[in-house]
């Protein structure tokens, strides 16, 4: 695909064998070799790129490495990133099972978990949880003015308690999903991280949702609640928080999906976060 490649790379990279990977909203991914033959990835951001993306460069800055993808160089709109791997948390999951690849998310959610302890600084563009939620408090608001009491209202006000009260805020990854887990020379690393700004338990719920093609698993009250007390013992933290972060980002999800007219995606959201929601109500 080299003839695909209309990108002019910086000398002093000194990159070589550039191959199309894929081309998303955002950008163009290019799979390229450094001058000892490592592989590498260069994500040339677009117009839309350069608006969403920043922050999770900023992101990943932050963590340098410790359980992320690191960033090598960066000029304009061009980032040399770290590649990490070609085998994701999915495959894993596939081979090995449920519980096993949760483990491995463990693990890697400690580590960046972790990082917090150094002083460094945040950046000033990294997007505050209670942004992200916006569009489920305003669907919540459009359902209490009609009158309806919905799983959605239930959601934004256990969403407005959580973002009131925050626990080890921190830079978050907004994204942390079984194929944005991957396998490398460094271990599992994460990637494509969002960049956002709060509480690091909205990072473990995002795995309740995942992998978004197993509904099976996604809207299992036994898988919710054995997840739950998977990620209450390893983060210490309150068995509640953790469901209640799970049960708002899936109805938040739902929200998106309502927005786009996508009613089909929404109910299958929804039906994770009545899972969570019916386990949340077992435990009295």
């Amino acid at each position: 695909m080299a003839d695909s490649i209309h990108e002019t790379f910086p000398a002093e990279w000194q990159i070589s064998s550039p191959e199309l990977f894929v081309e998303t909203h955002t950008s163009r991914i290019i799979m390229v070799r450094l001058a000892d033959g490592t592989p590498a990835v260069i994500k040339a951001l677009n117009e839309t790129g350069m608006r969403e993306e920043l922050r999770g460069v900023h992101y990943l800055d932050w963590h340098d490495g410790n359980g992320s993808i690191r960033v090598l160089a960066e000029k304009g709109n061009l980032l040399l990133l770290e590649h990490a791997g070609n085998r994701t948390l999915l495959d894993h999951l596939n081979e090995h099972g449920d519980d096993a690849a949760t483990a491995i998310a463990v693990d890697v959610l400690l580590k960046l978990l972790a990082n917090n302890g150094q002083s460094k600084s945040f950046a000033p563009d990294l997007r505050p949880l209670r942004e992200q939620y916006a569009s489920l408090f305003k669907k919540a608001e459009i359902d209490r003015n009609n009158g309806d009491a919905s799983i959605f209202v239930e959601a934004a006000g256990i969403a407005d308690t959580l973002l009131s009260n925050p626990v080890d805020v921190q830079p978050l990854h907004g994204d942390v999903h079984h194929e944005n887990i991957l396998l490398g020379d460094r271990g599992w690393l994460v990637i494509d991280p969002q960049g956002l700004l709060g509480d690091p338990m909205y990072d473990a719920a995002n795995m309740f949702y995942n992998p978004l093609e197993r509904q099976d698993l996604r809207a299992s009250d036994q898988r919710v609640a054995t997840m739950a007390l998977t990620f209450s013992r390893a983060f210490n933290r309150d068995i509640r928080t953790i469901l209640g972060y799970a049960m708002s980002h899936a109805a938040l999800s739902a929200s998106w999906h309502t927005e786009d007219e996508n009613f089909e995606e929404a109910e299958l959201s929804l039906g994770v976060a009545r899972a969570v929601q019916r386990v949340m109500a077992s435990l009295g």
